[in-house]
């Protein structure tokens, strides 16, 4: 699967544009405040249909027009397609495929995946728990798409398990109630840990591998951190019911999957509290690169990795390194800089590259 074209209409700083996406690796580079960022972002809103830096997506629609609308070009074994997204704030979006319409591009089997790093991101390493949870329940997905299954479906028992709390507190059920609802919980709960840490391991060894590499010395790991030690429903549904009372204070279920986290750490200490931000920058890069190297065993093409503005915190040597890893991977790679000199090779024709300034696309050019 290859991106070939993205058409941009009216989205953030984009009038109107038309942009090939090399085959390799493509570098967007121009002055601060030229389109870079809005650039992947509006190749990822058309991947995917959302946003990829923030949730109100009035954003995205062009000052002074009324709609904004998406389309990537690709090509797959079967043929070449057309993903689009319209969009008009306080209407739902228009998604399809081929001029047919879809409720959701996620699901779409004639969708490339895509990865990105954007400094915003770094909250995955430095953020609150919840956000590594989802980027992990996304990387599941994106391994084995039928196992979404076990995250709707706990999601959806813990939902009615906390309703149950509520009406166990007001006085209209009974704590014997909960039980049922606490085996059914587990269950799903144990499926998802399963698939969480499986997940996990597989992509342990090859981060270790990009963190040295990238310069993130001090034996860099990262580790499922469950909140239950249980291995079965029984297990977990046990422990459940032991923290019954301070669930009922609470007024919701303290204990559970969804309380989960994933730990980066060099020298045994967390970069979370302990790692400077040059060495979380390290650590979510080369998260990426790890998940990008899992998927592409599994699935028919990697996931397209979308790098922005990666290079400026960069020395020349983990620049050729980060450079080297993305040529020797199949897929495509789309990076953003201010100076084209910092991507090495871009200045013999090994990369595509694309000049941008003001919303406006300068110069073409395709690798060699």
């Amino acid at each position: 699967m290859r991106i070939l074209t993205l058409t941009l209409r009216d989205f953030r700083c984009y009038d109107s544009v038309e942009v090939g996406v090399g085959e390799g690796i493509t570098v967007v580079w121009g002055p601060n405040g030229a389109g870079k960022t809005n650039l992947l972002e509006g190749l990822y809103f058309g991947c995917t249909g959302r946003s990829c830096r923030t949730t109100n997506e009035r954003e995205v629609v062009r000052f002074g027009a009324g709609t904004t609308r998406v389309v990537v070009s690709l090509r797959t074994s079967d043929g070449t397609h057309d993903l689009a997204v319209g969009f008009e704030p306080g209407q739902p979006k228009r998604m399809t495929v081929d001029g047919a319409p879809v409720e959701r591009l996620l699901d779409v089997a004639e969708r490339p995946l895509v990865s990105v790093f954007m400094p915003d991101r770094l909250e995955l390493v430095k953020g609150a728990p919840g956000v590594r949870r989802a980027h992990l329940d996304q990387v599941v997905a994106a391994l084995w798409p039928s196992r979404t299954v076990a995250r709707r479906a706990y999601a959806n028992a813990l939902a009615q398990r906390n309703a149950l709390l509520a009406r166990i507190r007001a006085g209209r059920a009974t704590r014997e109630t909960l039980s049922a609802w606490d085996l059914q919980l587990a269950g799903h709960g144990i499926a998802l840990m399963k698939d969480r840490a499986e997940a996990v391991g597989a992509a342990a060894a090859s981060f270790s591998r990009y963190a040295e590499d990238l310069g993130l010395g001090g034996s860099p790991v990262i580790e499922y951190r469950p909140r239950s030690k249980a291995s079965t429903p029984e297990e977990l549904a046990e422990e459940l019911a032991t923290r019954v009372d301070g669930d009922l204070e609470r007024g919701f279920t303290g204990h559970g999957p969804h309380r989960d986290d994933l730990l980066f750490s060099r020298v045994g200490r967390e970069l979370r509290s302990y790692g400077s931000q040059g060495q979380q920058r390290l650590a979510l890069l080369a998260l990426l690169l790890a998940e990008r190297e899992v998927i592409a065993a599994v699935r028919p093409s990697p996931p397209v990795i979308l790098l922005d503005d990666v290079m400026s915190e960069l020395d020349h040597e983990r620049r050729r390194a980060l450079i080297e890893v993305l040529r020797a991977g199949a897929g495509q790679a789309i990076i953003t800089t201010t100076d084209v000199e910092h991507v090495p090779g871009a200045d013999g024709g090994e990369v595509s590259l694309l000049a941008i300034s003001e919303g406006r696309v300068l110069h073409e050019a395709a690798a060699a």
